[in-house]
């Protein structure tokens, strides 16, 4: 099937028709050719000829007939959700999760493996690798996927694609990783901040789907924020905003030992907790799991671990919501998530505000920054293909 579509080399008025058409067909659904036709005034020839157009090239297919009205059956068509392709990449210190979704945003292969620890070519490698892998799985090839979102650590430099400040990702900062891995792949390459990325997902499917301004919260081997402020990502001057790793909260803003992981992060993280929990006096946990475990198990050492750990989160909370005021606060990472920590962060926080936000626990776990590439990769596809912004779809 030929995918080069004739879209782009038809008049602009046979644009601004297969945008409307597809545009309806996004909205509703399945849909005949004559309901679409009443849906956006357009004449029934015009429809029939457009229609025509996408289902031989590929974008639309017929699913069925009408039944139970007047008349003849009319064939039902709606978007071929397989004609379209992204590949949606979030990048971990530890981990890689992967997923190849559609046209409609449906995951068709999903996947997750350990981080090559040697960072730098051998991560692009590595992608490149389980791209090929997850097209096998969805019965696809990588020639076939559209484009790429990848979300890492650190600040994204949005005019040159360099990331800067991911200590935990060793020699992605000495490349323009954007373009090596687009040069590699052969197709468009989209780097975001993996934090930013969780709360594109919230806002595209999640929490804040229907909410103009909240903040995505990630705690985790590293801390950051995401923030959506009057309905879109804000990035602040260097694409820094919302790196609260580096607030000056739970140690001595004046050691510069803070300066690479941030005072704040090296107070919270998962290393943090493990060490305020030895120190406490536990023995029990080597791993953060096993710190909540212990937790739930009433150990002594862990209750105050975990305790202590939401008092200084609930600070910096307090400190987003004077600053930002959102109406939302979303926690998520493999720390964010646990409701224990959360309890307790709700607790302490009417403690250190009078106007605690809402606090909420992702609705997509360790997933939300995944979702986030495949809501962005979905936009762009629908915007790329078809001149349509999903947003308004």
């Amino acid at each position: 099937m030929a995918m080069t579509s004739s879209i782009a080399q038809t008049p602009i008025a046979r644009k601004i028709s297969t945008n409307a058409v597809i545009r309806t067909v996004l909205a509703k659904g399945k849909i005949s050719r004559a309901d679409i036709a009443k849906l956006t005034g357009l004449s029934k020839q015009t429809i029939s000829e457009v229609v025509r157009d996408l289902e031989e090239d590929g974008w639309l297919k017929p699913v069925g007939q009408t039944d139970g009205r007047p008349g003849r059956n009319a064939i039902i068509y709606e978007i071929n959700a397989r004609a379209g392709l992204g590949v949606s990449i979030d990048l971990g210190g530890t981990k890689i999760a992967a997923a190849i979704c559609d046209l409609l945003g449906n995951v068709v292969a999903e996947t997750q493996v350990p981080t090559d620890p040697r960072g730098g070519m051998h991560l692009v490698n590595q992608f490149s690798d389980l791209i090929s892998q997850l097209a096998l799985a969805a019965g696809t090839t990588a020639d076939k996927l559209r484009l790429v979102v990848l979300g890492s650590p650190g600040v994204l430099d949005p005019a040159t694609g360099h990331i800067n400040v991911a200590p935990n990702i060793p020699g992605v900062d000495a490349m323009d990783l954007r373009q090596v891995f687009s040069d590699r792949m052969g197709i468009p390459v989209i780097v975001e901040n993996d934090v930013n990325l969780a709360a594109q997902g919230e806002r595209w499917r999640g929490h804040g789907a229907e909410i103009g301004n909240f903040a995505f919260v990630a705690l985790g081997t590293g801390v950051g924020m995401g923030i959506i402020a009057n309905g879109a990502l804000l990035r602040g001057a260097r694409g820094a905003a919302g790196e609260i790793a580096y607030l000056p909260l739970g140690g001595d803003a004046f050691d510069p030992g803070g300066f690479t992981l941030g005072t704040f992060e090296s107070a919270v993280g998962s290393v943090a907790m493990l060490r305020r929990y030895t120190g406490f006096g536990g023995r029990n946990a080597s791993t953060v799991a096993d710190l909540f475990a212990a937790f739930n198990a009433g150990e002594t050492s862990a209750v105050a671990a975990i305790e202590e750990t939401a008092r200084l989160v609930a600070v910096a909370i307090a400190a987003i919501g004077a600053t930002l005021d959102p109406e939302l606060v979303i926690t998520g990472g493999s720390i964010g998530a646990r409701s224990e920590l959360v309890d307790a962060i709700r607790r302490f926080l009417p403690r250190c505000t009078p106007y605690p936000p809402r606090i909420e626990i992702s609705r997509f776990g360790n997933r939300a920054a995944l979702m986030g590439g495949m809501g962005i990769a979905v936009e762009r596809m629908h915007d790329d293909l078809f001149g349509v912004k999903l947003r308004e779809a």
